[in-house]
Parts: structure tokens; sequence; C-alpha cells
């Protein structure tokens, strides 16, 4: 039998998850912790990996799809089992339907070699309506981008229908299918224009599916807005003396392979005003209505990936030198837009950094990463910090750099 399996607890006490992208097919060969699947946790994707070496039987959870921790999202042949437990690779999609989705969904048998007419052309009504294969979320998906699913092809189990196939087909424009080009004679006896023999025009707008990080950043960022009060603070810093420690320390990172930014300076001049601050290294509980003040230094820093903005962190910031820290920005943002990221590092974050201003950015008005906090003690933690940034000479010594 088939090793089953389950979305495991993914953290931060969330009780489910979005199949965000399948990363096998039913047939592959997986070996132990290789990444079967990304799963949408609260600030980022995480690969879930393989338990045990084997044979993808089946995948049981479609692309965009909300599943309950502990549910069963894919089967595993096991290495002593694959030869009778996997499908074939050249198995007809009924058979594969068959075993591997739900029996209202499955294409019925084909009748045995010899059977009377009767007996094969029982099932035909049954087939008809089950032809398209997809769950109710992707058929609400085609009917908002206007796709008729009689002519996608699925890729998922069985022949599936997967959102990803609705929106390639929604991209492509793609034209009718064979059948529905059979049927063009027919309607134009009857004057009715066949469905999907030419395609819509375009129109004026194109509408994406809100899933995966993005949805989960709007559903963060939107309970932030409702349960914090916002401050914003601005003031100028002159950073002149930073500019001129970088370009003094730019060949010697560049010999160590350190990307020296001035995000590295920011982050390390930040800790001590945070042990200054403590109400800003802190975070509040909403339920017990107590503000909760944390004695380590996680800082998280905002990163833009392609799919929107994901929040790794770098754990004890306080211990890392000037260089440290550097390489941390650096791996955690290379991690971050390559869904590498490990569970432990998009969790645990006390204060949380964000950076717009690469492209001269002159200010912005972030929302505050709930739980969180931020205040009228806000001006006077970034006046301790703009004093460290603008006479760094004072507490950057040879040893805090690296």
């Amino acid at each position: 039998m088939p090793y089953e399996v389950k979305l495991p607890d993914i953290g931060e006490g969330i009780a489910e998850g979005e199949i965000v992208r399948w990363l096998v097919k039913p047939g592959d060969r997986v070996r132990e912790d290789q990444p079967l699947v990304e799963v949408m946790t609260d600030k980022a994707s995480v690969e879930i990996p393989a338990p045990r070496t084997g044979t993808i039987a089946a995948l049981l959870a479609e692309e965009g799809q909300m599943v309950p921790v502990g549910s069963v999202i894919v089967t595993i042949a096991l290495v002593g089992e694959a030869a009778g437990a996997a499908p074939a690779p050249a198995s007809p999609p009924a058979a594969q339907a068959a075993a591997s989705t739900p029996a209202t969904l499955a294409a019925p048998p084909a009748a045995p070699a010899g059977a009377p007419p009767s007996a094969a052309a029982a099932p035909a009504a049954p087939a008809a309506a089950s032809r398209v294969q997809a769950v109710p979320a992707v058929r609400q998906l085609a009917k908002q981008l206007g796709v008729d699913l009689e002519r996608v092809a699925g890729s998922g189990p069985g022949g599936r229908i997967t959102a990803g196939d609705v929106e390639r087909t929604a991209a492509a424009g793609a034209g009718p299918a064979p059948a529905a080009v059979a049927r063009s004679d027919d309607a134009a006896a009857s004057g009715t224009p066949a469905r999907g023999a030419a395609p819509a025009p375009a129109g004026d707008e194109e509408r994406v599916p809100l899933r995966g990080l993005r949805r989960k950043i709007a559903e963060h960022m939107s309970r932030s807005v409702r349960t914090a009060a916002h401050f914003t603070f601005v003031a100028e810093c002159d950073m002149s003396v930073v500019v001129a420690q970088r370009a003094q320390l730019l060949a010697r990172a560049g010999t160590e392979g350190v990307r020296l930014t001035y995000l590295a300076w920011v982050v390390k001049a930040l800790i001590q005003p945070l042990r200054d601050f403590p109400l800003l290294n802190a975070s509040l509980d909403d339920e017990r209505q107590e503000i909760v003040l944390k004695r380590s230094l996680h800082l998280g820093i905002a990163t833009a990936t392609a799919e929107g903005l994901t929040v790794p962190v770098i754990h004890d910031a306080g211990r890392l030198t000037l260089f440290g820290l550097a390489r941390e920005i650096q791996r955690l943002s290379e991690a971050a837009r390559a869904h590498r990221l490990e569970l432990r590092e998009i969790q645990g974050a006390t204060f949380t950094v964000t950076s717009t201003g690469a492209h001269c950015g002159v200010l912005a008005t972030p929302i505050l990463h709930h739980p969180q906090v931020d205040g009228a003690v806000g001006a006077d933690f970034l006046y301790a910090v703009i004093e460290r940034l603008e006479h760094p000479e004072t507490w950057l010594s040879e040893s805090d750099i690296g």
C-alpha cells in the first residue's frame, strides 16, 4: 500500500496550508528529503520534503487548494512496492483517474472484450458527465477567466485540470478544441455560434487569481491595518561617514565574497537602540492584552520576490559583525527568491526592517508587521539610530566589522 504523506504542522499555530506548486508528478522517482511541494505558511513558501524513497503514486491536492494540517496530500509507492503500487507511465488517463481520484470524478472502466454492445454503451452517459475533471475552485477560476474547461488539457492526476492549466489556457488565448470544431457544422446549420469556435476579444482587463504569497500578504496586511495603530515618523540622516567607510571596506569585502550594502550598517546600528528602547523590540498579545518584551534580537528583513514580500529573519543579530550581517542579508535574500528558506528562517522576528530606497525612493509608509509594535517612542528610537549612523566611528570598531 502506498505510503501516505500528510501535510505536517508547519508552525505559527496555523491549521491549514495552501498548496502553491507541485515539484513532482505521478510516476516520478523521488529520494528521501527531496522537495515534493511548496506550501504557503504565514509569510513564505516552505518546501515539504519526501519522508521516504520511492515513486509518486498520486497527488491528492490541487495547486491553490487550502489543505488542513494532517491531510494526506501525496502517496509514495516505496521501493519494494513500486512495481505494484505506482501507476505505469503508459497507463491511460482513465486508469490513472480510477486509481488517484474520487469515484465521482473517475472515468468508468471500459467494457471487457467481447461484451455485448449494450454493456459497452451503458456507461456512456456518466463518462460524458465526468469528462471534465476539476475541483470546484478550478471551475470557479475558469468561469472568472472565461475559459471553457472542455478545451483545457489537464496535467493533474488522471488528466484532472489544475488551476495552472486554466491560467495557461487563459494567457495563451487557446483556440477551439477538436470537439468544438467537430460541432461547428451543426452550430452553423442552426445559426448558433459554436462554443469556442473563435476566441472572445481580450478586452481591457486581465484577472489574476489572488493566491499563494500575495494572498497571504493581503490577509496579513489587512489584519494589521484593522488591529494596530500605525505611526509614521521621518527624519534625515547624514550618511557621509558611512559612505566613506563602505568605500574603504569594499575591496576587503570583495575578497571575502561579501556583498556589502548600506543595509548592513542600518541593521548593525539598530542593535544598541533596540536594547535601549525595549518597547520597540516587542509584540502585542491581542488576546491577553499584554505587551511582550523580547530579550532576543531577531531582525526581519523584508525582501521583495517575484511572488511578493517575504520576511526572512536574522536570528541573534546582535552577535554578528558588520560583515556577518551582510552575509546573512545576502544569503537570506537569495534563499527567499529561490524558495529555499527553511521554516526557522521565517519565524520569530522581533523587529522588522524594510528598505525601498534602492531606486532613490524618498519616503514610504510601510504597514506594521503585526504583532510587532510601534508608537511615539519610535521617534526617539529613530534619533538614536541616526546618531549612530552619522558617527559610526564612535561604536563600530575593527572587531565589529568582521
